[in-house]
């Protein structure tokens, strides 16, 4: 199991856009509302690290009003 989390900035104004667009990602586990230098924080769980690549790049990284994005990958050690 491969697991990452994604802090996201949204352009003013698209933070419900985004948060809509990320219920429709399949590998979208959690996401969450968060008050500072992010918007969203969100949790993408997926069965190989091949598959939680495409999705933050493919499916997340894609949806509009995102301006930056900040990923963290668990590793099991």
């Amino acid at each position: 199991m491969a697991v990452g989390f994604i802090l996201i900035t949204t352009k003013p104004g698209f933070e419900t856009s985004v948060r809509k667009a990320l219920d429709a990602v399949e590998l979208v586990t959690g996401r969450w509302t968060v008050f500072g230098e992010y918007d969203v924080f969100v949790k993408i769980e997926a069965e190989d690290e091949v598959d939680l690549t495409r999705t933050i790049i493919e499916d997340v990284r894609a949806i509009d009003g995102i301006v930056d994005t900040r990923t963290l990958i668990g590793a099991e050690v």
